[in-house]
This record gives structure tokens, C-alpha cells and sequence, in this order.
């Protein structure tokens, strides 16, 4: 009853007025929409989609990107975190998918993305037994790795597009658009009060929005070329198992789960100042899988959670999920009636790139938040710091991994999966050291070399002592 009457946008059952929450919406649905959108452009282009089977994937990726977000804040039975997240069409996938799509096309990728979602489901069932494999310093790692590689993403955006080649890119006019809606961003975000502070995002988004409107950079053509209705249908574009290709998404979807872990316990410690229950943990991999699994056969891409919406969830601390669910259910009409989708695809690039950039940097961190949760101890310090210049750098020399073998590549060409994965592992290897355990080596090496042979137990209860002592 008590959640039933709240009406706090920083309570997680809170359910403002719609007016309230519209605006904090918008934010949500403004910072994913592209993202759900360009990975299945992407991949329609490689994988020599036609223009029907381009529109039916994107339609898909916002259907399923809405029902993805819905489960996660209202789930059924185990399906589903309770946390306020917004899940769509991961860009994590896209490497392998590029790989897979360019071999055996769409039914390939959605035959391997089965088997990928059945393989996000099982993890999620034992998260439970496994969690204390993930500790703060691996999952801040890949939180941090995150924010990390998406800057480069916002800084091509505000350059005026994702592809470097397109014509206008790094113009004035581009920065212009971009630099200003930041900075509207930045004063609403630190100067304003109230309801303006909190609506920070969408406020930039309409000034940016307006200013580009003004040089000519909106176009509405895709409004008018995009039909009204459209059901999905399943098997429409095939479905096909190929060995190679459901290893590669198996792999992908298992080391991708660890992001997602990553941004559920982000969520929690940003947005809400605690740590994840396993049961939100369970159910939010487990959601994920079965949508990521029932997807495959409509034509829908992998799905994850959208590391730029925890971003705004940690900077703005709304965490109603009535506020969230009307980003989800936009989504799901988005996809069934792809005008309104269309229509917030009209927003240019420096536009969204301004907007977000800040967002990314809140991800970054937050990572850093959830790694000096765990003490900075030599081991931990090494753990991340291995994992996250093997990933960065990596990312940044794309072409140190060209002559690999096209798994591996798929593999090694994500930074979040290379951080996970490098994290996971030394976690798992480096023998767990505290900083006491560290401090009493040193004293003993100090000893050893000065040819003492006092215990170090010794030495560290006198120590104790002389400090009780003192006090």
C-alpha cells in the first residue's frame, strides 16, 4: 500500500503525475533510441540486407528493446531485476555480429543468438553460487571499461556522425551544435534547481535540437518514408545454425553478461546507494536471456542494458520505474508504429553526442566508485590496471589484431569483453592479498635484508601494541 502512494521520483515504485515524469522520460528514450537503432543498421548493411528486411530489424530492435525494459522493471516470476534499468540492442554485440552476419548472413546470426540466449539464462540461474567471482574490483573494471570505450562514440557524434567518412564531419557548424548542448547540459545539471536540474538532459537535447533545426540539419524524410503500422512476424527472416558462429555468440553473450552485471550494480550503488541483491542480480540476467532468445526468432538482435540510461539514473538519482516504464512503452509503440520511431531519429548527431558525453563520464564513474569498494591493494590495483590498458589499447590499435582469425577478432575487438575477461581471470589466479597482507610482506622482505630474525608476527603485535600505547 505504502508503494502504491508514493509519489516520489526517487523512489523506485514512486509514480508522479505524467506530466512529471514525461519530460524525465524523454531523457531516457532520447540518450537509447540511436542506440537501438544503429546496431541493426549496421548489420543489415553487412550482411546485404534489402530495404524491407533493414526496416523489419530496426522495427524489431525497438520492439523488443521496449518489452526488454519493461520485464526489468515489472518482472514475472524469476524473468526480470526489479531495478530501474533500461535494457535494448547492445552495441557490444556488434563486432561479432558484423563477423557472423558477413558469413552467413541474418539466419545466421539469429540461429547463433538462440543458443547465445539460452547461455545468458543459465549463467543468470547460477549467478548465485558464481557472484563471488565478481567482485567490485572486476566489476567496476568493466563498468569503468565501459564508460571508457563509449567516449570515442560521443565525440564522433558531436563531430557530426558515427561514420568519420560522412561528408560535414568535424565541421564548425557541427561543434557548434554539439559544444552548446553540452554546455546547456552542464549549467541546467549544476546551476538550476529543482525539476530544471533533473531534466538537464532533455532541456540540451531541445536547445541543440532547435539551434540545428535553425542551420538545416533536421530532416523529417525518414518520418514520412517510415509506415504507420507494422506487426512483426516470426521466422520472417530466416534462422539457421552454424557451428562457428553459436560458439563465437555463446562466448560473447556469457563475458557480455559480466557487463551487465557490471551496469545492474552501477544502477544500484549510483542510483540507489546499496548493492544488488542476488535475486535482482538472477532475474535481470535471466530476463535479459529470454528476450535476447524470443527475439532471435522475430528478427530482434541480442539485448543488454544500456550503460548510457545508468549513466542518467547515477547523475540524476530518479529511479521511479513509472518514469522508466513510459521510455519502455514508447519503445514498444516505436516499434509497432515506426513513424514515432522515426521521428526521434531525426535528431542530429551533435545533438545526441553534446547531450551524452556527460553521461558517459558518469559511467566512467561510477566504475571508479565500485572499485574503492574492494581495498586498492597492490593485486587489485594490478587487476584493473592490466585490464583496462590491455582493452583500451587494444581499441585504440584495431589494426594490432587484423591478421587473427575471425573468432578471436570477434572476441579481442570488444574493450568491455577484453577488460572482463583479463579481470575475471587474474581475479581468479593472482593470489588474494590485503593491504595488511602486503604490509607485513614488505616488512619481512625489510627484515630479510637486514639480516633480522624477529617474526613478522611479532613485529606487527609490538607495533599494535605501541599504538594502543599511544592512544
Amino acid at each position: 500500500m505504502k508503494h502504491s502512494q508514493s509519489k516520489s521520483i526517487f523512489d523506485f515504485y514512486g509514480k508522479p503525475s505524467f506530466g512529471k515524469a514525461l519530460p524525465l522520460s524523454l531523457q531516457h528514450i532520447l540518450a537509447m533510441i540511436m542506440g537501438a537503432v544503429t546496431p541493426p543498421l549496421i548489420v543489415a548493411g553487412v550482411a546485404g540486407a534489402n530495404a524491407q528486411e533493414t526496416m523489419m530489424l530496426v522495427q524489431v530492435a525497438l520492439l523488443f528493446s521496449g518489452l526488454s525494459t519493461m520485464l526489468q522493471l515489472y518482472p514475472v516470476g524469476r524473468f526480470g531485476s526489479g531495478m530501474p534499468t533500461i535494457f535494448g540492442v547492445g552495441f557490444a554485440y556488434v563486432p561479432s555480429l558484423i563477423a557472423i552476419g558477413g558469413a552467413y548472413g541474418i539466419p545466421g546470426i539469429l540461429g547463433a543468438q538462440v543458443a547465445g540466449g539460452i547461455a545468458m539464462i543459465i549463467v543468470g540461474i547460477f549467478i548465485k553460487k558464481i557472484r563471488h567471482l565478481f567482485p567490485p574490483v572486476v566489476a567496476g573494471t568493466v563498468v569503468l571499461v565501459i564508460g571508457l570505450s563509449l567516449y570515442d562514440i560521443a565525440i564522433k557524434y558531436m563531430a557530426g556522425s558515427g561514420n568519420m567518412a560522412a561528408e560535414g564531419f568535424g565541421s564548425g557548424q557541427n561543434w557548434l551544435v554539439g559544444l552548446t548542448t553540452l554546455a546547456v547540459v552542464l549549467c541546467c545539471s549544476q546551476f538550476a534547481k529543482g525539476y530544471l536540474r533533473l531534466a538537464a538532459i532533455i532541456v540540451g537535447i531541445l536547445v541543440g535540437y532547435i539551434m540545428a533545426f535553425s542551420f538545416g540539419m533536421v530532416s523529417f524524410d525518414k518520418i514520412a518514408d517510415a509506415p504507420w503500422v507494422t506487426l512483426p512476424a516470426p521466422f520472417a527472416l530466416g534462422i539457421e545454425f552454424h557451428m562457428s558462429a553459436v560458439i563465437s555468440m555463446v562466448v560473447i553473450c556469457v563475458v557480455n553478461s559480466v557487463q551487465t552485471i557490471g551496469d545492474l550494480s552501477a544502477t544500484a550503488v549510483g542510483g540507489m546507494g546499496r548493492e544488488m541483491k542476488d535475486n535482482e542480480l538472477s532475474g535481470g540476467l535471466i530476463g535479459n536471456g529470454a528476450c535476447t532468445l524470443i527475439g532471435s526468432i522475430f528478427g530482434g538482435l541480442p539485448t543488454a542494458s544500456f550503460s548510457q540510461n545508468v549513466g542518467i539514473v547515477a547523475m540524476t538519482k530518479v529511479i521511479s520505474r513509472y518514469i522508466l516504464g513510459i521510455a519502455g512503452i514508447f519503445m514498444v509503440l516505436a516499434g509497432l508504429l515506426p513513424k514515432f520511431g522515426a521521428a526521434m531519429t531525426t535528431i542530429p548527431y551533435p545533438v545526441l553526442g553534446g547531450a551524452t558525453i556527460i553521461v558517459f563520464g558518469m559511467i566512467t564513474m561510477t566504475g571508479i566508485q565500485l572499485l574503492v569498494k574492494d581495498e586498492l591493494s597492490s593485486r587489485n590495483i594490478t587487476i584493473a590496471a592490466l585490464s583496462v590498458a590491455m582493452a583500451m589499447g587494444i581499441n585504440a590499435v584495431p589494426e594490432a589484431i587484423a591478421l587473427l582469425p575471425d573468432t578471436a577478432r570477434m572476441l579481442i575487438g570488444s574493450p568491455v569483453i577484453v577488460a572482463a575477461t583479463m579481470a575475471f581471470t587474474m581475479n581468479m589466479l593472482l593470489p588474494k592479498k590485503s593491504l595488511q597482507d602486503e604490509a607485513r610482506e614488505r616488512e619481512q622482505i625489510e627484515r630479510d635484508m637486514n639480516g633480522e630474525d624477529t617474526p613478522v608476527a611479532d613485529t606487527a603485535q609490538k607495533k599494535e601494541m605501541t599504538t594502543q600505547a599511544t592512544n
